[in-house]
Parts: C-alpha cells; structure tokens; sequence
C-alpha cells in the first residue's frame, strides 16, 4: 500500500469534497480517498504510488487546484 497527502485549493462545503474524492477515486489502483475539508489536505491510499501529475489532473477535473 502507498499512501500520499496534497493540499487542495478552493474547496469551501461538502460538494466540494464529494468532487475531489470521485474524480480521485477513479484512477486505477487507488483504494481511499479522505479529505479534510478545513485544511485542504487530501489523503490518497493506492495498491502502488501514483504520480502527483494524475492526482493533480483529477484535482483540476473536478475543479480545484493543488497547492504548490
């Protein structure tokens, strides 16, 4: 298992999350998604690393921006 924190900008309610977390979700291999919705940091577990270009990708299909 691997797992990796961001830091995600411009979520403001639960919609958002719920967003970030499906379109996360989605990309293979990745088990969970929390996000903790008053600091932005999003936490994902995966079967194996994923690359922060494809987290960062689903991030900004939902609408967001990564931090950094």
């Amino acid at each position: 298992m691997s797992e990796s924190t961001y830091t995600v900008t411009g979520m403001t309610c639960e919609h958002c999350v719920a967003s970030v977390t499906e379109e996360i979700s989605e990309i293979d291999g990745v088990n969970a998604v929390a996000v903790d919705l008053p600091t932005g940091a999003v936490t994902v577990t995966s079967t194996l690393p994923v690359a922060e270009a494809r987290i960062r990708a689903a991030v900004e299909e939902a609408g967001y921006q990564l931090a950094g």
